[in-house]
């Protein structure tokens, strides 16, 4: 693969992974709208590994006290910040597993790769988001959440894995409509990112490995490296403008976006 493709393919998934746009939808619509040849799953759990390296990273302090807490955890004690928030995140987490292995099992995540579903979902999921964002108070912070967010937001979380509804963009919904602020709802995003894509890539790293030769492993670890360049700016850019700006910019891009999809799919 082209170190072009490779830079391309990272960029696109650095970029989109964390800001409330999808990543999974604009992979797959890379090759749709380009002709550009399938990246394969070796590159895709590599861009993974990338986003997931920035995300720890910006977020270390809050990944730190979690990973301090998950002894206490283990053995049943929920009383320390960092014990209740790798519960949390865990209990987050359960919803998506579940729900994937039901897709996969089924065959029905092939059938949702399309132009279509993305430009539906593209549309229907940045109006829910503006929704959410304009009508839901901002009156708790990333420091209350609860049990029962916890798995609202999971559970709103699992329906992203319809390709073009965003993992983040989903999540920043559901945490809005529960009344958290804009700062916030985009924090427990990102946190439930680093076990949910922890989760698909161990899920994907078997056959990777079972597949993966020297060229697609030096492939693998370029597309990584910018990924993790590319999703470290969008960390920051994104948490920079959320001080004085709305998710509004985001919706529009959706919606634009998703009608040009469903003009495209439909003629």
């Amino acid at each position: 693969m082209s170190l072009l493709h490779l830079l391309i393919l990272a960029l696109i998934q650095g970029v989109t992974e964390f800001l409330p746009v999808s990543s999974s939808g604009h992979l797959i619509l890379l090759p749709n709208l380009t002709g550009l040849e399938d990246q394969g799953q070796v590159i895709d759990v590599a861009v993974h590994v990338g986003t997931l390296g920035a995300v720890i990273l910006y977020f270390w302090s809050d990944v730190k006290m979690g990973l301090a807490g998950l002894p206490r955890m283990l053995t049943g004690k929920i009383d320390t910040p960092g014990s209740k928030l790798a519960f949390l995140l865990v209990l987050a987490t359960i919803p998506v597993i579940i729900f994937g292995l039901a897709l996969e099992v089924s065959g029905l995540y092939d059938q949702l790769r399309s132009i279509t579903v993305i430009g539906w979902t593209m549309l229907i999921f940045g109006l829910v988001l503006y929704w959410a964002d304009q009508k839901g108070p901002q009156e708790k912070r990333s420091e209350d959440w609860t049990l029962r967010d916890a798995i609202v937001m999971g559970l709103w979380q699992a329906i992203a894995l319809i390709p073009g509804t965003s993992r983040s963009g989903i999540t920043i919904t559901a945490g809005r409509y529960l009344g958290y602020d804009r700062e916030s709802a985009a924090r427990l995003a990102m946190l439930m990112s680093i076990p949910t894509i922890i989760a698909s890539g161990v899920f994907a790293g078997a056959e990777v490995i079972a597949t993966a030769d020297a060229a697609a492993a030096r492939d693998g670890a370029i597309a990584a490296g910018f990924a993790f360049i590319a999703a470290l700016a969008a960390l920051v850019l994104m948490f920079k403008l959320l001080r004085s700006v709305s998710f509004t910019p985001y919706v529009i891009y959706r919606v634009v976006l998703g009608l040009i999809l469903l003009g495209i799919a439909y003629t």
